[in-house]
Parts: structure tokens; C-alpha cells; sequence
């Protein structure tokens, strides 16, 4: 059984979601609070949260944040707020994925199993990079023995661009390859995450702007030297 962790103060849409998720073989953890969503997962294991944004102790936003702060678990935002820039800042903070309401319930299913999706199994478990270091089996990023959090969506995008070094990648094959769906948001889906990588490894003192490299009008390529 895998495990769904639902956060939200609304208890019935909880209980529509396991209702959805229940058949697939979730069993559905529902936190009303966030404060006791984030304790709970600092301490347990689970396989995907669905967040909601407006909630009266913490919002979404930071919920998510603080996850980020000690997991890369896949996170998915379900709410009524629907602006790009609200969508923009749930990415920013870690969200892989970002669903208004009301929502389909077939969609939701499939970012669900989109956003899972492990690597696929014909990948070695290391990719190396002058000093850039990724544990694939682990879901773990290093630079010179500086950890570096990354969410899943962004370790597997950055795997991606280390094993196909000077490769561009257009949004789309981006969108396709990474998420296994096409999206109406799929610019600002993909930007968002490859400026977050980029912060990320600058911070870890990597060279960053040298090596992930915007085609103008076309994409994404990490430059090998």
C-alpha cells in the first residue's frame, strides 16, 4: 500500500480525495492542521502530499517550504487560487505540481502518477560532474561534499541534463519526458524549476550559470565545458 498524505481544513474535500485515491491503493493520511502535517511527516514515511493553500494556521506556501527543508517527497498543491503567480510561487517553493479546483478526478490521478513516476530503470544509480555528484538511488545531490535538496522533479531533471551533456531539450520534450503529460502552464512549470535548480547549485558554490544554459526560443542544454 502506498501511502497519500491530504492536508487541508476542509474535511470533505479530504474525504473526496481518498475516495478518489483509496481504489488505487492509497491509504490516505488527513491532517485538518498543517502545523501537525509537517510534524507528522518529519516522522514518518509517505509516498505523496496533497496540499492545500488557504489554511488558518500556516498557508501552503510555507508548509511546503518547511517540508522542503528536511524531504524531497513529491508534493502536489490542489487549491481554488488559480493566478499565475500564486502557481509560480507553490512551484517556487517546492511544489512539483500545481492543480486548481474543481479538478478531474482522472487528472488528478495522473499527475499523481506522473509526479511518482521514479527514473526509469535502465539508469545507474551515479552521475558525476566535475565535482557535481548525484546518488539516483537515493534521490541525493552533492557539490565537493555540500549537500544539495533537491525536489524530485528537479533531480530528475538535472540527472537528465548530466547524462546528455550539450543536448537541447525543448520545454515540451521537458514536459513529456520529466512530467508524462502536457499542460497548459508547461512554460512556467519548466522555467520555474530550472531557475530553482540554478539558485540551488550556486548556493552550493557550483558554477551554475556556465553549465545550464537557455536556448533562446528553444529550451534547455547543460553545457559540458
Amino acid at each position: 500500500m502506498k501511502t497519500a498524505v491530504l492536508v487541508d481544513d476542509e474535511q470533505r474535500m479530504m474525504d473526496l480525495i481518498e475516495l478518489y485515491l483509496a481504489p488505487q491503493g492509497y491509504t490516505c493520511i488527513k491532517k485538518d492542521s498543517a502545523l501537525e502535517a509537517v510534524l507528522f511527516l518529519k516522522h514518518n514515511h509517505a509516498d505523496i502530499v496533497i496540499l492545500d493553500v488557504m489554511m488558518p494556521e500556516i498557508d501552503g506556501w510555507e508548509v511546503c517550504k518547511r517540508i522542503r527543508s528536511f524531504s524531497a517527497i513529491p508534493i502536489i498543491m490542489l487549491t481554488a487560487r488559480d493566478a499565475a503567480e500564486d502557481m509560480v510561487k507553490g512551484l517556487n517553493n517546492g511544489a512539483d505540481d500545481y492543480i486548481t479546483k474543481p479538478f478531474n478526478e482522472d487528472v488528478l490521478l495522473a499527475r499523481i502518477e506522473a509526479v511518482t513516476r521514479r527514473i526509469s530503470h535502465h539508469e545507474v544509480d551515479g552521475v558525476s560532474f566535475k565535482g557535481l555528484k548525484l546518488n539516483e538511488s537515493a534521490y541525493e545531490a552533492h557539490y565537493q561534499a555540500k549537500s544539495i535538496s533537491l525536489t524530485p522533479k528537479e533531480f530528475s531533471l538535472l540527472s537528465l541534463f548530466l547524462k546528455s551533456p550539450d543536448q537541447v531539450y525543448s520545454r515540451d520534450h521537458l514536459l513529456t519526458t520529466i512530467w508524462g503529460f502536457r499542460s497548459n502552464t508547461e512554460d512556467r512549470t519548466i522555467d520555474s524549476h530550472i531557475r530553482n535548480i540554478r539558485e540551488k547549485l550556486r548556493h552550493a558554490g557550483f558554477p551554475a550559470n556556465e553549465h545550464l544554459k537557455t536556448v533562446w526560443g528553444v529550451g534547455y542544454k547543460w553545457k559540458s565545458s
